[in-house]
């Protein structure tokens, strides 16, 4: 049964009124994780870098593999979103709130890795390239130097990406609050009233910033690629890595923006919005990266073993079949074996496969960065220099305390922010869309959103 706009701006709004025994739950979950990973950081800090596994040779271990990952993680959002929009498909207007939000929250995350990394974070300000008296920075030949003006600008970029489309949304927000919090969101919603020329003003802004940000997020993953192949390590001299990164990226992305999906259709109760068919387009997504992935990966691999150069085989072996072999295998599986039937047959592309699907991406997504980087550095050109690696306990701690800053800043969003656009869903209801129905005073229900009792749909 299709919803009314009064009906869609009472589920949407719902969640941001009222907090359930669940959320408080998962919301304490998510602190102790991020709590125990600022520990283990200020201990790092009492007692140095030494504490983690990190060793001669490998330099670059689980903290590069994060960053590498969460910076993959970010691709979901602004890609996703923006290729939607720029091809007016209808069914992404659910969606497109979720991956946007989960492409800042990446960012946010993956560009802290570096901090943690350098040992001395109180002197994280010389990566900044500032005009100085030193002489020797900026260095503009730096990859590190790349990273930092890319990730910056894709940052500010989606960071406005995600709040134009919701200022709309604030705006109902506003409407609907009471005291304080219709003061903050009167503040966000910048004086939106609705009137045609705000909503064309509206409507070219997200175009241009949708057009602009396709180029960055492609360009980002791109400069991150380069910090490994401007090298000489064996497997990552190699020009593949542009392509391979950014493929990876947006294979782990979609996945990510599933999982988020998923959850957030059980715990918000969004059954009505988040539906089988956005699942199963973007399940059909998943197939084709994940064979475009498989290709890249045997591409690469081939490529070396063609070529048989002694240090880059020395990598291939250990990866294939000696120390790393079981992790290889693993990632083959995840990313490729088990997840392609899934998603292949229509039968089996559900809500409930296409998250079963993802889980298993985004293990293997991580397992593929980990290989990247720490057998190349295990097995350098000569032999005398190889070494290994295990990570410690801080290491592990801080990789956790990651994934509960995503889940805690994700469900910290969705008290501030309707997780399925308001305005976008109301224009769905039109024949012809354009702009969002209006609401009469008189049928407004905000004083039940605030005070009505919860309903039976949404109860717990």
């Amino acid at each position: 049964m299709q919803r009314t706009a009064e009906q869609i701006e009472h589920d949407l709004l719902w969640p941001i009124f009222h907090t359930s025994r669940k959320y408080w739950i998962a919301v304490g979950l998510a602190t102790s994780l991020v709590l125990a990973g600022v520990a283990a950081f200020g201990y790092q800090l009492y007692a140095g870098i030494g504490v983690w596994g990190i060793n001669s040779p490998v330099f670059w271990a689980f903290d590069i593999t994060n960053f590498v990952f969460w910076i993959g993680i970010s691709h979901a959002g602004t890609l996703i979103s923006a290729i939607l929009r720029l091809c007016n498909a209808t069914w992404r207007r659910p969606v497109t709130r979720c991956a946007e939000a989960i492409t800042v929250f990446a960012i946010l995350i993956g560009g802290m890795v570096p901090l943690c990394h350098i040992g001395r974070p109180w002197l994280a300000f010389w990566m900044i390239p500032y005009p100085n008296q030193r002489g020797i920075w900026p260095n503009f030949r730096s990859p590190l130097a790349w990273d930092f003006f890319a990730i910056s600008t894709y940052l500010t970029g989606s960071c406005i990406f995600l709040y134009l489309p919701t200022i709309p949304d604030f705006a109902s927000v506003r409407d609907a609050a009471t005291g304080f919090r219709k003061k903050v969101y009167r503040a966000l919603a910048l004086g939106w009233q609705g009137t045609p020329r705000q909503w064309q003003r509206l409507e070219i802004a997200m175009h241009i910033m949708a057009i602009a940000i396709v180029p960055v997020a492609v360009s980002v993953h791109t400069i991150v690629s380069w910090d490994f192949s401007m090298t000489l390590v064996p497997m990552w001299h190699s020009s593949i890595f542009g392509p391979y990164f950014v493929v990876g990226a947006i294979f782990s992305g979609i996945a990510a923006l599933i999982l988020a999906m998923a959850l957030l259709r059980k715990l918000l109760r969004l059954e009505e919005y988040l539906k089988p068919i956005h699942f199963n387009n973007l399940g059909k997504l998943l197939l084709t990266m994940s064979l475009l992935w498989f290709y890249f990966t045997f591409a690469e691999r081939m490529t070396a073993w063609y070529g048989n150069t002694p240090s880059e085989m020395a990598v291939f072996w250990v990866s294939i079949r000696q120390h790393f072999a079981p992790l290889f295998w693993i990632m083959v599986f995840c990313n490729f074996i088990i997840p392609m039937p899934i998603l292949a047959s229509k039968r089996l592309r559900t809500v409930t496969g296409t998250a079963i699907a993802s889980c298993f991406i985004v293990v293997g997504m991580w397992i593929e960065r980990f290989l990247i980087i720490v057998p190349a550095l295990d097995h350098k050109f000569l032999s005398y220099s190889w070494g290994t690696y295990r990570p410690t306990w801080v290491e592990d701690t801080l990789m956790a305390a990651s994934f509960g800053a995503m889940a805690l800043l994700y469900l910290l969003f969705t008290k501030f922010v309707p997780m399925v656009s308001v305005w976008e869903m109301k224009v769905g209801l039109q024949p012809h869309p354009g702009f969002p129905l209006p609401v009469p005073a008189e049928e407004q229900h905000h004083s039940l959103i605030l005070e009505g009792p919860l309903p039976t749909d949404v109860a717990e």
